[in-house]
């Protein structure tokens, strides 16, 4: 494997009135590779980017760019570009103008700014409209132009601060498909902060969770879903439920735990754990049956239906089992009977163990 275009050193930041933004956080970026820097707002995920833009300065550690500590250099001396939430796009300049800018304020020989330009405006499939202004535009299409701005510099790094942030629902989606297959095409590496999970999750090829100005965990998005570190970035990734349970014995890679949402069960975990623990099972995991459950490898318990949000493809339905909550998502896949489920109606919840999860952190 080379060696990675970023690494992030024991970098701090701290700002006046004793406020820790970022908090001693370490993270390798490799070449060409699409990165997300995801969490809850407030968690140093901006403040984290804009460090490594040079907008910012550490107050400790190391920014390494391309093998070299840049933590002191400035914006415009640094291999990387930055696209805004707000795209900050000229509006009195055609979009040709927009994104030959950068280049002609320094000093780039006239033909070559006119050839990267048209190179720039294909990759984001926007030469038809090279002459048109930005008021005349679309959201999705002034997005372009200010990802064009960023790609004609060709950095080594492109660093995107909420970019889909300000699209309506269908123009995020299609935006994400498109940030995607830009980063394939033009193999440069991508630096995303995000909010959003469905977007970190359907766009990077890594993620790194942050909470409260440290790095929770970092893994590809199926990992990150699928075996979350610890309680935070089970219930931050994604809709969860999370069962408080006593341990009751471990043997081997089995622990006996008791819940007081659907009783006692097994489950087979890697980790040591006693005393109390975390049960995570994630809403698609969990299936709703009219008869008691004749297999005894299944955890179940009786429920009622307390409220069913419809979404076309899917519906969220919300149990309750006992005193305590469960959400479930079950697959609309008849026209006619939708979930086949509705508010009052009493059934059993079931799911495999070895959906589950047990969480000690």
């Amino acid at each position: 494997m080379s060696d990675p275009i970023i690494s992030i050193r024991n970098v701090s930041k701290r700002f006046a009135g004793g406020v820790t933004a970022v908090d001693n956080v370490n993270i390798d970026i490799e070449q060409n590779e699409f990165f997300a820097l995801l969490g809850p707002s407030g968690c140093g995920k901006t403040t984290l980017l804009r460090m490594i833009s040079g907008l910012e300065t550490p107050t400790e550690g190391q920014i390494m760019i391309g093998g070299e500590d840049m933590a002191f250099t400035p914006p415009n001396l640094r291999p990387t570009n930055m696209v805004f939430q707000s795209y900050a796009v000229f509006p009195h300049m055609t979009v040709e103008q927009n994104v030959g800018y950068g280049l002609k304020v320094t000093n780039v020989p006239s033909a070559e700014i006119k050839t990267r330009v048209a190179e720039a405006l294909d990759m984001v499939k926007l030469s038809h409209l090279a002459a048109r202004k930005p008021d005349q535009m679309s959201g999705g299409q002034r997005q372009r132009v200010a990802l064009a701005r960023a790609l004609v510099k060709r950095p080594k790094v492109l660093l995107l601060d909420e970019p889909l942030s300000a699209l309506d629902a269908k123009l995020r989606d299609d935006m994400r498909m498109e940030l995607t297959r830009l980063q394939e095409t033009v193999g440069i590496t991508f630096i995303i902060v995000t909010h959003d999970q469905d977007e970190a999750l359907s766009m990077a090829s890594r993620i790194a969770v942050m909470d409260k100005g440290a790095v929770a965990q970092i893994a590809t998005p199926a990992e990150l879903y699928e075996h979350p570190k610890n309680r935070f970035v089970a219930d931050f990734i994604g809709k969860v439920n999370l069962l408080d349970a006593k341990i009751i014995k471990q043997k081997g890679k089995t622990i006996s735990c008791d819940t007081e949402t659907v009783g006692k069960f097994d489950i087979d975990t890697e980790k040591s754990a006693s005393g109390t623990a975390t049960i995570a099972i994630r809403p698609e995991k969990l299936k709703l049956v009219t008869k008691e459950p004749k297999d005894g490898k299944l955890v179940s318990a009786k429920a009622t239906v307390r409220d069913v949000a419809y979404y076309g493809d899917t519906s969220h339905v919300i149990l309750d089992v006992g005193a305590k909550e469960l959400e479930v998502n079950v697959q609309n896949d008849s026209r006619t009977g939708g979930a086949g489920v509705e508010r009052g109606q009493k059934l059993w919840v079931q799911f495999n163990p070895d959906d589950a999860l047990v969480l000690t952190e």
